[in-house]
């Protein structure tokens, strides 16, 4: 192990010259310079300026405007209280930990915070997921003719926080923890150490597994075949409007275009 690992920590820096200390007590400026803290801080500052009007207003518009409260939009709301979630509770705490040059709030102000914003974190995640696969279903339709009620949308969201949850709640209990990272100022799972007390290689594979590599390959599929219906609707289109002939000369107009120049050509004998 090439850092220190102390009750609640771990600190990727080697205790030899014993200028290491608890992020919990003193400031860290051994990890870098104070003007790089002081640069974190600036740049959370952005994001809470950036993230607070930008989701307070989705969820602002949405509530005073009834059309807006349409099933295919409630993922979006379900995003932006993902959000709001990651800037109250991440952004802010991250920004005051900065600007002290340590982690100001304790222990148990890190458990509470890398819950928060990994359970906020993960609802965005599966927020985009379930909305992907909406917009598929919507467009592909796989299922024929399906029409996406509020039950479905209601139970899309369920899923993002159960699967959030499944997530962040294991380091409350045992499996893995939450210790400050980086450069200290912000909390989240462990994945710098293998303590056997906490198991945390089974749950950084777990993690990776099913938070990481599920979500990211649905996403890509998902979006994939949105993509190649679309060029297929447009190809088609164009190739209606103009007569066989599409203008843009793609490869699945041209050959639908030669197909019926052939087919045309054929006389009876």
């Amino acid at each position: 192990m090439n850092g220190t690992e102390g009750n609640n920590f771990y600190i990727p820096m080697s205790n030899r010259t014993g200028l290491v200390r608890s992020p919990f007590e003193y400031t860290q400026y051994y990890l870098g310079e104070p003007w790089q803290f002081k640069l974190l801080a600036v740049y959370m500052f952005f994001l809470i300026c950036l993230g607070l009007p930008v989701n307070g207003l989705t969820l602002l518009v949405t509530a005073q405007h009834k059309r807006l409260r349409q099933p295919l939009n409630f993922i979006l709301v379900n995003l932006a209280v993902a959000g709001m979630i990651m800037v109250v509770f991440g952004f802010t705490i991250t920004l005051a930990s900065a600007v002290n040059g340590y982690f100001v709030f304790g222990p148990l102000g890190c458990a509470i915070e890398g819950f928060m914003a990994t359970l906020g974190g993960q609802v965005a995640l599966w927020s985009l997921v379930v909305l992907a696969v909406e917009r598929y279903i919507v467009v592909c339709k796989p299922m024929g003719s399906f029409k996406f009620t509020s039950s479905h949308a209601l139970s899309g969201i369920a899923f993002t926080w159960i699967m959030a949850a499944s997530c962040a709640v294991p380091p409350l209990v045992g499996w893995s923890r939450y210790i400050p990272e980086g450069m200290q100022c912000s909390c989240g799972p462990d994945y710098y150490t293998l303590n056997p007390e906490y198991h945390n290689e089974s749950y950084v594979v777990y993690m990776f597994a099913c938070h990481f590599f599920v979500p990211v390959t649905i996403i890509f599929f998902t979006y994939g075949c949105l993509v190649c219906t679309v060029r297929a609707f447009r190809s088609c289109m164009l190739t209606t409007l103009f007569c066989g002939k599409n203008p843009l000369g793609d490869d699945e107009a041209s050959s639908v275009s030669t197909s019926k120049t052939e087919v045309s050509s054929v006389s009876p004998a």
